[in-house]
């Protein structure tokens, strides 16, 4: 399948593409004031307050750019780079303790980020709970997402539900355990073919109207339906994967999400780290936590293939001073005024990389020519297995 027909985290030791990741703190202050303009999307900080630890000259990247999901009464303003919760913890494989999650979420709300994502399905639960604890410090200051839409015995998922008892029953458990008083932005995660959209959009009118919910989102849906559940609860936000290597979105999503005034979410903007440069055919997601392993695109023979697309980033980047992910975050940006991507890291150094991506400006003619040079890079592997491509509707 190719690009052009369809409009995070191991680092092994033998990954000949992970410049970016490994080399970003060393480089990117000098190349990226050498070769790029800044823009006052983000602005350098310096902590005032040190421990003896870290009495160290260190500028930090704070974003200050700021961008609206939905419009009118249920208009969202958010900076420009969310930050995706899942994998602190869920389906990404080995993570540090609580503890330092918990210190890179702060640091994340005092460089500016104001969207958190979450959902109760991660884990299910512990990505909500890691959540909850983790932001509760800042109630006022930041906007935390999560989704609804499935059964559960135990720990295991048992298919969908959207029912609006369903429903009020898991807002009531999220908000305990997100520690919260009413949810900023609340999705459905999958659509439930038993449960008219019209019925679900009602219930989340209802629960808006007695101060549980704010805002009302729909994931991997249909044009179609977006316009049926808009016409009953004005719809904020829709979230998708999106990136370079899936823009199935461009062709029916966007030009509905434009014409309704309908913010966008990219999840996985960085394709659950491969466009990174950390990945290739020799990295191993075996450590029982990560969904990687049934993934196609994930094969040692898709990557392998699909390592040609990391190359052409790396190209970009290293004419202009900065690293492959950047460059995958940046074109996301430039694609619309209404895209907020939700990247998510258990890094610091990784977070900042991602901030700066707001650093650098460059012209339409440069992100049009690696958006070309990327189309034309065939994909190898599905997105998704058929037992999950199945719940997302076409």
């Amino acid at each position: 399948m190719k690009n052009d027909q369809i409009p995070q985290e191991f680092q092994p030791e033998n990954n000949k593409n992970a410049y970016n990741r490994r080399d970003f703190i060393k480089n990117t202050a000098v190349l990226g004031a050498a070769a790029c303009v800044p823009s006052i999307l983000v602005q350098a900080c310096t902590e005032e307050k040190k421990t003896n630890s870290d009495k160290i000259n260190d500028v930090m990247p704070v974003i200050t750019s700021q961008r609206s999901l939905g419009s009118g009464k249920y208009e969202m303003e958010i900076a420009a780079l969310g930050f995706g919760f899942m994998g602190m913890n869920y389906h990404r494989g080995i993570h540090p303790d609580k503890n330092t999650l918990i210190k890179l979420a702060h640091q994340a709300v005092e460089r500016g980020i104001t969207l958190f994502d979450t959902a109760e399905t991660y884990g299910p639960f512990i990505n909500e709970e890691l959540a909850g604890e983790a932001l509760a410090p800042f109630k006022n200051k930041i906007s935390i997402s999560t989704k609804f839409g499935f059964n559960y015995e135990g720990n295991k998922v048992t298919g969908v539900n959207s029912r609006p008892e369903r429903i009020r029953e898991m807002v009531e458990a999220s908000l305990k355990r997100l520690k919260i008083d009413v949810i900023e932005l609340l999705y459905q995660h999958r659509l439930d073919p038993d449960v008219p959209i019209e019925e679900v959009a009602g219930t989340i009118k209802d629960l808006i109207a007695e101060g549980k919910v704010k805002r009302f989102g729909l994931c991997e849906i249909g044009a179609g339906t977006i316009r049926r559940a808009h016409s009953v609860q004005p719809v904020t936000a829709v979230q998708s994967e999106y990136h370079l290597m899936w823009r199935e979105p461009e062709k029916e999503i966007f030009p509905v999400c434009k014409e309704l005034g309908i913010g966008f979410v990219p999840y996985s903007p960085l394709n659950r780290g491969f466009l990174t440069g950390s990945i290739n055919e020799y990295t191993r997601f075996d450590s029982g936590n990560d969904n990687r392993t049934i993934l196609p695109r994930f094969t040692p023979e898709a990557i392998r293939a699909n390592l040609r697309i990391v190359e052409e980033l790396n190209k970009f980047g290293k004419e202009r001073g900065i690293t492959a992910s950047q460059t995958a975050l940046g074109w996301l940006l430039q694609k619309a005024p209404w895209i907020v991507p939700i990247p998510g890291t258990t890094k610091l150094s990784h977070l900042e990389e991602n901030l700066r991506t707001a650093d650098f400006l460059f012209t339409q003619k440069e992100w049009n020519e690696l958006e070309t040079a990327v189309a034309s890079i065939p994909i190898a592997g599905d997105r998704y297995p058929a037992s999950e491509q199945k719940q997302v509707e076409k």
